[in-house]
């Protein structure tokens, strides 16, 4: 699955965490030459924190990373992603040729029954305990479902969007107080469910606070473009909104809160500026946190039943291959971040009042689990851990963890200056070399100064093509839309070669279907029907021949373009387009984040398909934004029409939330396909990978017919190590892209 979190040059970041669970191989390298424990501290190079440390509320890749140490997951995964359902006693597996045992803190049975529920049967080891001391048990994980799912919870995982028994019982008639005066409206008369001061509070906000939060918005546009006269409607359309020309700033306002469902904490995702939380009072700020019951609801959601002092089954009305992965939840002390004395589970009390968060919201930037390190503090751009003596599997050998602030100019030169002991640097060309040379010019992997590990990213680089946006007539799905698209596709593709290998060298490789290298469904080279992307023409030709020099497939690319613009109902006269048909156009944008400097792996790409184009008569505008915020508002407001940016993924290639018609990122691509739909509910139906491998690769095709999409980049991600200050034998081995140096943590030593 994709997830639409943004992180990093127009990257998208998946929040799920996997895992810390405990692996032991027979090749491990864990001895201390040295002897004893360790008393120092570890430097970690990372990036900026937003403050929110909470398992429930935390957002940025960042602050996960300090989430991860801190608390500990119900379940976790292997070095391949595979979840591990036997984690007391442990599960053994090989992984490039190293058997190793899987250990955690719970047992998961799964049961297909044959009315088409299924039980999750969950038992958890004992002796586990929070960094207090206080035993960890299965009230405490029921609280933690109980957050997930409350009415008023809006963080990113989205465990109440599974087949959960009750769970829409639970959760129907609720909405939050802010969302509800939202759609009343400012002129309301009907009192029954919020109160006239409310009401007042909540409008004097929006014709304040959030009129002046758009203003800045548009006064920000204005500058960029650096035209004083543009309208409200044009400055918004920039930021992603779609306005009638005449609209106002309050009218961008508006628009704003329904998009976010008047939850001024999303809303912040938007500014230019001033932070919302500066503009509003605190209490109408948080009207998002407080529910408002308009009906019935259940008292509780059936489908999670206890079964004992440290067991539980969850009941699911169907089988979902993506409910096993929503298992590895984190689980909170309830004690700290509820109340045991709100906890009656046969009294459906759940450890806080339903529809009040405000005890879990209050500790987000002071967490406390059951992780291998207990926070301590956040200052100066430096996070402060401490090993946790209480962890279940033995205190970790270094004493303190600083998780700092830092600049990815400063990532490579930090470890070698000895200001750094671990940091995760963009592994590209410039990379190498300054790695390189720190190493005395050695580009050995393993160098006296610096150690690097690399494995392939959760995700991949792509061009996106809006199917509404970029379309003939008003039928996105006829084929005339598709060979528009084709036509833009291809000259784009013919180019992906020459602009990876110049910005990423060996650090990528280019791909040829939308999703992650990194997964088990992705078609491989030697499977039956692999084709290389955007690679035939109109008649279903090879564009491409063997011998063929990169000129020659240049100009074979613009050749094909041009058949697929004639097939979609465009004028070719003298080798070029001359006339649109009615509904395309004969210039489209393309948006790309490359700071507006081209810092961007796919910027040559598109520069140099832009030029191609030109020469037959097809404009394609590279517009290059400073600030990244400006693609992601057009992408989820459906207005951009080609966008350069990057998905992470989880482990499960589930399709639903992007390509789905009903899916909650369907609006990056517009596509809608009953054949896709089908296949792709399907495919998330089983759990067997051998019947879901043809399914995806089914839909994937469907996905390339549409021309929605662009697959064009797999990145090397890589993590660098002091060689002279980390016992690198004490490393965790075969680091993957689902297993990284913080997985056996508690084993890890300084020099």
């Amino acid at each position: 699955m994709k997830s639409t979190k943004k992180v990093l040059a127009l990257g998208m970041a998946s929040v799920m965490t996997l895992s810390l669970l405990s692996a032991c191989g027979n090749k491990s390298n864990t001895d201390n030459p040295s002897g004893g424990s360790n008393t120092g501290t570890l430097v970690v190079g990372d990036g900026n924190y937003d403050g929110k440390f909470s398992p429930f509320f935390y957002t940025s890749a960042y602050d996960g990373n300090i989430v991860t140490l801190n608390q500990l997951q119900l379940a976790g995964a292997d070095r391949e992603g595979a979840m591990i359902l036997k984690g007391i006693e442990g599960e053994t597996k090989e992984y490039n040729g190293t058997e190793y045992t899987y250990t955690g803190i719970s047992d998961i049975e799964i049961t297909q029954n044959a009315d088409g529920t299924v039980y999750y049967d969950i038992t958890l080891k004992d002796g586990v305990k929070f960094s207090d001391g206080h035993e960890l048990d299965i009230d405490d994980v029921i609280f933690s479902m109980y957050v997930l799912c409350d009415p008023t919870y809006d963080g990113s995982s989205t465990l109440y969007g599974q087949p959960i028994m009750g769970m829409n019982e639970y959760r129907q008639n609720n909405v939050t107080l802010s969302a509800l005066l939202g759609q009343l409206g400012e002129n309301n008369t009907d009192f029954t469910f919020v109160t006239q001061e409310q009401q007042t509070a909540f409008w004097n906000a929006i014709n304040d606070g959030l009129v002046k939060y758009c203003q800045e918005i548009v006064d920000y546009v204005k500058t960029a473009v650096e035209d004083d006269t543009l309208s409200v409607a044009a400055a918004a359309a920039q930021w992603g909104f779609e306005l009638e020309a005449d609209a106002t700033v309050k009218d961008f306002a508006l628009a704003m809160g329904n998009q976010y469902g008047w939850n001024f904490s999303s809303m912040e995702a938007e500014t230019a500026g001033t932070k919302l939380a500066d503009l509003i009072p605190e209490d109408v700020y948080n009207y998002y946190t407080v529910n408002v019951a308009t009906g019935e609801s259940a008292p509780n959601i059936s489908g999670i039943q206890k079964t004992g002092d440290m067991s539980m089954r969850l009941v699911t009305t169907s089988l979902d291959a993506t409910t096993i992965y929503q298992l590895s939840l984190f689980v909170a002390p309830m004690h700290y971040y509820g109340s045991e004395d709100k906890y009656d589970y046969e009294n459906n009390q759940f450890g806080f009042p339903k529809g009040d968060l405000s005890s879990v919201r209050a500790k987000s930037s002071e967490p406390m689990g059951a992780g291998p390190y207990k926070f301590v503090s956040y200052e100066n751009g430096t996070v402060a851990l401490e090993a946790n003596e209480n962890y279940w599997k033995g205190e970790p050998k270094i004493k303190n963890i600083n998780f700092k602030e830092t600049t990815e100019a400063d990532k490579i030169s930090g470890v070698k200056a000895g200001t750094l002991d671990i940091t995760d640097p963009s592994f590209s060309v410039d990379a190498i070399e300054e790695i390189a040379e720190a190493n005395g010019g050695s580009k050995d992997y393993n160098g006296s100064v610096i150690t690097i590990n690399t494995v392939d990213n959760l995700g991949y680089g792509y061009v996106g093509i809006n199917a509404d946006n970029v379309r003939v007539g008003n039928d996105s799905a006829s084929e005339a839309s598709k060979n528009l698209r084709k036509g833009l596709a291809t000259v784009l593709a013919v180019y992906r070669d020459v602009a990876i290998d110049s910005y990423y060298g060996e650090a990528a490789n280019v791909i040829n279907y939308p999703i992650s290298d990194t997964s088990w469904a992705a078609p491989k080279v030697t499977d039956a029907g692999y084709q290389v992307a955007f690679s035939t023409d109109v008649d279903g030709n090879p564009i491409y021949t063997d011998g063929m020099s990169d000129d020659e497939k240049y100009a074979a690319a613009k050749e094909a373009a041009l058949g697929f613009f004639q097939a979609a109902g465009y004028t070719v006269e003298g080798g070029k387009i001359t006339a649109a048909p009615a509904g395309a156009k004969m210039s489209y944008e393309l948006i790309i984040g490359g700071g507006g400097k081209g810092d961007h792996p796919s910027f040559m790409m598109c520069s140099l398909a832009s030029e191609a184009l030109a020469e037959i008569g097809m404009e394609l505008r590279v517009t290059d934004i400073a600030n990244s915020s400006d693609l992601f508002a057009q992408m989820e407001a459906g207005t951009a029409e080609l966008f350069a940016a990057a998905w992470q993924a989880t482990p499960d290639p589930d399709m639903y939330q992007i390509y789905h018609s009903q899916g909650n990122s369907n609006y990056n691509y517009d596509i809608k396909d009953p054949d896709l739909d089908e296949i792709i509910v399907a495919a998330r139906s089983t759990t067997d990978q051998a019947a879901r491998i043809p399914m995806y690769k089914e839909a994937l095709d469907i996905v390339m017919d549409w021309a929605v999409e662009l697959p064009i980049y797999q990145r090397t991600n890589c993590f660098i190590f002091s060689t002279e200050r980390v016992n690198i034998s004490t490393l965790t081995p075969d680091i993957t892209t689902y297993w990284d140096w913080k997985n056996d943590i508690e084993k890890l030593e300084l020099n």
